[in-house]
């Protein structure tokens, strides 16, 4: 299919640990209030096909929320892209007068350079974190290190994130706008413990 990147995708096709729209993984240990957490890591091996015409990311979905929600949209997204192609942005406050988003900060995470946006999709709020460079895999994410960046970057809003607040799911897999065929999660794993 093909969908405006003015707007969201056609999909989100992924694999999780934890709870999705009432649908929680086997024995997920989500979700968890996240001062209980010691430690919250992923694993993820991705292929992007060569079609350069394709419009997608490459990214992790991860939702936080005052409550133990098992359905339902929470109301802190935090998105890690591995990659974009065809000029997808994220959401985004802040936009430069050619209408791309501009990063607030630049993280360094694993030994991967991460640029950051913050902004909200309507629904609830947004922090995404691309990959300064494309990447198509990496072994034992620090997630964790993510989410604290997630409580000082929300410290000013209204309902900041806190340790008192829950994680709910890990979710890695593709937005496609257009194309995609051949996109594919080869391995993920993730564990909260």
């Amino acid at each position: 299919g093909s969908t405006s990147t003015s707007g969201a995708p056609l999909a989100y096709p992924a694999v999780y640990l934890g709870c999705h729209y009432s649908n929680c993984s086997p024995s997920s240990p989500l979700p968890v209030q996240i001062g209980t957490i010691t430690s919250a890591t992923s694993s993820i091996d991705y292929t992007y096909p060569g079609d350069g015409s394709d419009i997608y990311d490459a990214s992790y979905d991860i939702w936080m929320d005052p409550a133990p929600k098992t359905t339902g949209v929470n109301q802190q997204e935090l998105m890690i892209w591995f990659n974009e192609q065809g000029g997808v942005q994220p959401i985004s406050y802040s936009y430069d007068s050619q209408g791309v988003a501009v990063p607030i900060a630049t993280i360094t995470v694993d030994g991967v350079d991460w640029n950051v946006y913050q902004g909200n999709n309507g629904a609830n709020n947004v922090l995404s974190y691309l990959a300064v460079t494309p990447i198509a895999s990496l072994t034992d994410l620090d997630v964790l290190v993510f989410i604290d960046d997630t409580m000082i970057r929300t410290a000013d809003f209204a309902e900041p994130v806190t340790d008192a607040w829950y994680l709910t799911s890990i979710q890695a897999g593709f937005e496609p706008w257009s194309g995609g065929v051949g996109l594919s999660v080869n391995s993920f794993d993730a564990s909260v413990n």
